[in-house]
């Protein structure tokens, strides 16, 4: 199996020289090739319709990644003689152990050593970690390492603590964002290392049918960078918009771009992605900007090529 997998990967175009190979069979921990049974983390989606919320299960028991420790990885190498420029992780992975929560610290702290630009994605799953104060002491942690940090209001509740105030029902979208504001200055207040603080602003209409934005917060100047809104939009699966979203805002900060070609280019690559099946972006830079123009311009949605 593991030699399949291998396989797999090269013909994907990734490189697996750097795999760290887990071994089952009561050989010794780790083994320098595919040999041995490998256990992958899986999960099913079902990507819903109408009124039926799309539903993830996740089967992440006893899996290699969840056992990696710290000094597995050289991240020295990585970071430093390869010169690896943005390093990325998510509450999705910290919480599988107390293992992944120590690696993810390590590899933050030495790619901060090495000036890599540093994200995660709070990303707060109950069905990953259901106990809600183990998780935010594992992201509190976290978070003293991070430059760039990913996250909703209820993400902030949920994974850090950070209550954000209600508002009256049928509030504007700027009374909303005034009180979003404030918990974004508690945030970068509390996690100094801050310079972004970045959110997907996603209403579902049913299933099927979604409203998307998104908002990137610059800690050093207190302001707010927004994506042009698109309304009403139809969607195949809502699976992959806050990863797309992150990526999008990488590419542009990688390239040189500020921050509102960042936030621009992460919500066309949001809303990209969840109207093409999974979370594995088939998206083009060609047809990013595309739908960056589109949007900016008010035009009617029309194919991207």
């Amino acid at each position: 199996m593991g030699r399949n997998i291998e396989l797999q990967l090269r013909e994907g175009g990734l490189s697996t020289k750097d795999i760290v190979w887990f071994n089952t069979k009561g050989e010794g921990k780790f083994s320098t090739d595919a040999k041995g049974t490998l256990h992958n983390g899986i999960n099913f989606t079902y990507s819903g319709k109408g009124v039926l919320p799309a539903v993830t299960e996740y089967y992440r028991a006893h899996t290699p990644i969840r056992e990696l420790e710290c000094g597995d990885i050289n991240w020295k190498d990585l970071f430093e003689r390869r010169g690896v420029r943005w390093f990325h992780t998510g509450g999705i992975y910290t919480l599988l152990s107390d293992k992944a929560a120590s690696l993810a610290q390590e590899a933050l702290i030495e790619a901060g050593k090495a000036g890599t630009i540093r994200s995660f994605d709070l990303n707060y799953r109950s069905k990953v970690e259901p106990d809600k104060e183990k998780a935010r002491s594992t992201n509190k942690m976290i978070m003293f390492e991070v430059d760039v940090v990913l996250g909703n209001q209820d993400d902030f509740d949920d994974a850090l603590g950070f209550k954000t105030a209600e508002i009256s029902q049928g509030a504007s979208f700027d009374d909303w964002l005034v009180a979003y504001t404030k918990t974004l200055h508690a945030v970068s207040k509390a996690y100094p290392k801050l310079k972004y603080i970045g959110t997907q602003l996603r209403g579902a209409h049913s299933a099927d049918v979604i409203s998307w934005s998104a908002i990137l917060y610059e800690v050093e100047t207190s302001k707010i960078y927004k994506a042009h809104s698109r309304e009403r939009v139809e969607i195949l699966d809502r699976v992959g918009g806050g990863d797309s979203f992150v990526s999008g805002l990488a590419a542009a900060f990688l390239q040189g771009r500020g921050a509102q070609t960042a936030v621009e280019w992460g919500a066309a690559h949001g809303i990209l992605v969840q109207e093409t099946p999974g979370d594995t972006t088939m998206v083009l830079q060609a047809q990013v900007e595309a739908e960056v123009k589109r949007a900016s311009s008010g035009a009617g949605v029309k194919a991207l090529r």
